[in-house]
């Protein structure tokens, strides 16, 4: 996707989800899928709700239906970013500073390609994270050098200071539930049927399909 066509989706998308007072975390499009991503404040108690997903979708199709940002035939994915998220952007690293962070490096000559530990620092070049060693070495990492980057959920008390976790001890990220998908009919979005339907969208003759992917994951 395009900077431009990146550029017009968040001018369309972002004034939506601030009305709902949600931070749009994320815009991405792959594989024919734009996928946004909301996200509540730093500092909420709670994460995004099922409700607030179903309802930005339907904003954001009936706005599309009026003035399309994207050309061609697409599918709309609007998801919350789960316990174990992906950083792809120096913002996300900057709102996720004191998270324990698993990084795997690319071209890596020597030495270990993954790196983990806690991230302390984030600027607009570089995140510096305190391994899980003796030492607590810090080490500072360019984003130009990370290939994949999320944040680590560990279920249970965090390890001391020092002390790597356990490697037998409860790890595990919430599994986002079965997609629950929509078909949009060929009429104005405001008369999409609101009950969705656990099955996948049938074919229309519309440029856009709008599916609605609900997890269950908790910021």
């Amino acid at each position: 996707m395009s900077d431009a066509v990146v550029q017009r989706v968040t001018k369309m998308v972002a004034p939506l989800v601030a009305d709902m007072k949600l931070d749009l975390y994320d815009i991405e499009y792959r594989g024919g899928v734009l996928r946004i991503t909301i996200d509540t404040p730093p500092g909420s108690p709670g994460g995004v709700t099922l409700d607030e997903i179903a309802l930005l979708t339907r904003m954001i199709g009936r706005d599309f239906d009026h003035d399309d940002p994207m050309p061609g035939h697409y599918t709309l994915e609007v998801t919350s970013p789960g316990l174990e998220r992906t950083l792809r952007l120096p913002t996300h690293y900057q709102r996720e500073i004191g998270k324990i962070v698993n990084i795997r490096l690319r071209d890596v000559a020597s030495g270990d390609r993954r790196v983990q530990g806690t991230l302390i620092a984030a600027t607009e070049t570089d995140a510096v994270v305190r391994l899980d060693d003796a030492e607590l070495t810090e080490r500072t990492i360019a984003y130009s050098q990370i290939d994949r980057a999320k944040t680590v959920f560990i279920w249970g008390p965090a390890p001391k200071p020092g002390k790597a976790p356990a490697k037998n001890a409860a790890k595990k990220a919430a599994k986002p539930a079965t997609p629950v998908a929509t078909t949009k009919p060929a009429g104005p979005s405001d008369e999409m049927d609101t009950d969705a339907v656990a099955q996948e969208p049938q074919s229309t003759p519309t440029s856009r399909d709008s599916k609605l992917k609900e997890t269950q994951e908790a910021s």
